[in-house]
């Protein structure tokens, strides 16, 4: 499953209005009037000020959901005696398609299937409603550590597959792009924009987003891992890897939450890995 990386923080700061409590002296009724007055216009700016911010979210989503569909599924693979590791009966992640007869996802998920490049294995495909056991094998891992790109290949062409096309010229920051994917098996949308390519040691060359729905940061979650990240064309620009997520402890239970707004929060392997296998289709 998808795991967590680096530390993150995360904090939104309200505000709040002075109102005169019970024990303190009523002031004249002209400074009432004005105080009101001053608190209606306080209430205003504020109620704009979010309604910009909404509106600054929901402009990113720029390609339409139905332009997707048959195009990015969830896929599982499901161990036997021999391969179960304790209590893991299985594995779940996202994936596109390439083409009718290929899948992409990233490497840690198709490590996790225990998927090789000589061996057929079956996995589940699940496509809305159609839900198929398909037996595919790695063709390709494209790219180095700390991710990679893994290239499935389907012993059989999966029917109705909508392949996506890739974008091998850099994003520019502040772009917009989408992302779509099977969370917890169940289908999600994201938007947001593109932050930067890592330059750091453990991320160097990855790509950095901030992608969310609504107000839920945490969208991309365990089982998003290899889903597409799309420009505005909605050609692939990044596979998904991994959330920077932070552990807090609150009462007696943990919560995990996300970056905070304006910083980065999904890290991505970029497409360009696959610009010399996409010559070679």
């Amino acid at each position: 499953m998808d795991g967590d990386v680096g530390p993150g923080v995360s904090g939104r700061s309200g505000v709040d209005f002075a109102v005169p409590g019970p024990g303190l002296t009523a002031a004249p009724a002209r400074n009432v009037r004005s105080f009101q007055r001053a608190r209606a216009i306080h209430r205003w700016c504020l109620s704009g000020l979010f309604m910009l911010l909404a509106c600054s979210r929901v402009e990113a989503a720029c390609v339409a959901p139905d332009s997707l569909t048959h195009s990015t599924i969830r896929i599982a693979r499901y161990f036997d005696d021999a391969e179960r590791d304790r209590d893991l009966l299985g594995i779940r992640g996202t994936g596109w398609f390439l083409s009718p007869t290929s899948i992409v996802t990233v490497g840690h998920v198709a490590s996790a299937m225990h998927l090789s490049e000589q061996d057929w294995k079956d996995i589940e495909i699940v496509d809305g409603e159609i839900t198929q056991s398909m037996p595919v094998r790695i063709l390709r891992l494209a790219g180095s550590p700390p991710e990679t790109i893994a290239v499935l290949e389907l012993r059989n062409a999966f029917s109705g597959a909508h392949g996506l096309p890739t974008r091998m010229e850099p994003l520019l920051p502040e772009e917009a792009v989408v992302s779509l994917a099977y969370p917890a098996g169940t289908l999600r949308f994201a938007s947001g924009r593109f932050v930067e390519y890592a330059i750091g040691e453990k991320l160097a060359g990855m790509a950095m987003f901030e992608l969310y729905d609504g107000d839920d940061r945490l969208v991309l979650d365990h089982g998003a891992s290899g889903a597409p990240v799309l420009d505005c064309e909605g050609r692939v620009v990044a596979a998904v890897s991994n959330l920077f997520t932070r552990t807090m402890r609150l009462l007696s239970s943990e919560v995990r939450i996300s970056t905070p707004w304006g910083s980065a929060n999904v890290v991505s392997v970029p497409v360009q890995v696959l610009k010399n296998f996409s010559q070679l289709q």
